[in-house]
């Protein structure tokens, strides 16, 4: 087994420079600040950790086991990730700092207990740097099986004192944003009447659809997995399912949920928002933004965004409230306060003049950099006996 601080293969133009690159004046940017390439012959794994910022304390944020077409895709998915966790927890009010996890293969296929069990000890190896959870393609079970080499993991099943499914909080989260998002524009924190399209419906998205469905809108459904839809139909029959994300953008939504992997909001989403009189996007997915500049455009026609991960942080809260002793009932309180932080967002976005992604990064900014300061004071060794 090695651990591999560089890139064993040129990653694609630009990737090194992102990693390495700081702002001029002082606020966190997007250099990150280690990164570690993992490889075990003996079972299989290909992983990347990626420690963006330790600003606020250790780097906490899940694995994703997940079917990468290059090792350049997943190092870029691993920059991204990791990155959007230090200003996830910062908004958060956690005093810990932003760190992903990347496996690639295919986990309904290539996942086993020796890599698993490998990618703990690689974890293990950066000792309290980086607390790894869930993510696609990672589950509770899987956790408990990494725990067995590493005590850095959260998210582990209730019978081994963990979490368990941190997706019940991240939905509850999300749906918290949104109300905050429904209060924001139409002056009432409730989805009731609203027509609201869900893409995807797999761990968060279902358990958003069942939040929606109690707050009496109307919701409509998405997902190429029949299993999923499947599982949507049981539990609310009411809910109307369409063929794709295409069909789903054209109808006529009140707000659009995405709640599948990144990137979903394009150019071409945005238009078709834009056109249909979407009024919110709002949903679980993280690093929804395709390139920077979206934010604008999304502004510019009117949509109100609510910044993925500040609404879909109620699962890292989840999970962070693990590293204490979990308590179900303090982490859900946590995460109610997502509304207030969002209508907060919301305020300085329309004081300032700014989209709501850039009042959110600001506000993340400002935290990490007043909290990273602390470290100028000198505290005294421990006195020994």
């Amino acid at each position: 087994m090695t651990d591999v601080q560089t890139p064993a293969t040129h990653p694609a133009p630009g990737v090194l420079s992102r990693i390495f690159r700081t702002e001029q004046d002082g606020a966190p940017g997007d250099g990150h600040e280690q990164v570690v390439l993992c490889h075990d012959r003996s079972s299989g794994l290909k992983a990347i950790i990626a420690i963006h910022s330790t600003a606020l304390g250790p780097a906490l944020g899940g694995t994703r086991f997940f079917p990468y077409a290059s090792e350049e895709a997943a190092l870029e998915d691993a920059l991204n990730l990791s990155r959007g966790m230090s200003y996830k927890n910062a908004l958060a009010g956690l005093d810990l700092g932003g760190g992903k996890a990347v496996i690639i293969g295919d986990p309904n296929k290539d996942k086993n207990e020796a890599m698993l069990r490998a990618y703990g000890r690689f974890v293990e190896s950066l000792r309290g740097r980086y607390i790894t959870a869930c993510d696609v393609g990672t589950y509770v079970q899987d956790m408990d099986v990494i725990a067995r080499e590493t005590g850095f993991v959260t998210g582990r099943s209730p019978e081994h004192g963990g979490a368990g499914d941190s997706s019940i909080l991240t939905a509850f989260g999300v749906f918290q944003g949104m109300r905050a998002s429904a209060q924001a524009r139409w002056g009432q924190p409730t989805l009731r009447g609203k027509r609201v399209g869900v893409a995807g419906v797999g761990k968060v998205g279902h358990y958003l659809v069942g939040h929606l469905v109690a707050d009496g809108a109307t919701v409509v459904v998405t997902d190429p997995f029949e299993a999923a839809v499947n599982r949507v139909r049981a539990a609310h029959p009411e809910v109307e399912v369409v063929a794709d994300t295409a069909a789903l953008l054209q109808a006529k939504l009140d707000v659009y949920a995405p709640c599948a992997l990144g990137g979903a909001l394009t150019d071409d989403v945005v238009s078709a928002l834009g056109e249909l009189g979407t009024s919110i996007v709002c949903g679980a997915a993280n690093n929804q933004l395709s390139h920077p500049g979206v934010e604008k455009d999304l502004a510019d026609r009117g949509i109100l965004y609510a910044p993925d991960y500040l609404v879909n942080s109620g699962g890292v809260i989840q999970v962070a409230d693990e590293i204490d002793g979990f308590n179900f009932e303090r982490a859900k309180n946590k995460a109610t306060r997502i509304f207030d932080t969002t209508l907060e967002i919301f305020t300085r976005a329309a004081s300032d003049g700014i989209p709501p992604a850039v009042a959110a990064d600001r506000l993340a900014e400002k935290r990490m950099r007043e909290i990273s300061a602390l470290r100028t004071v000198l505290l005294p060794a421990a006195r020994r006996g």
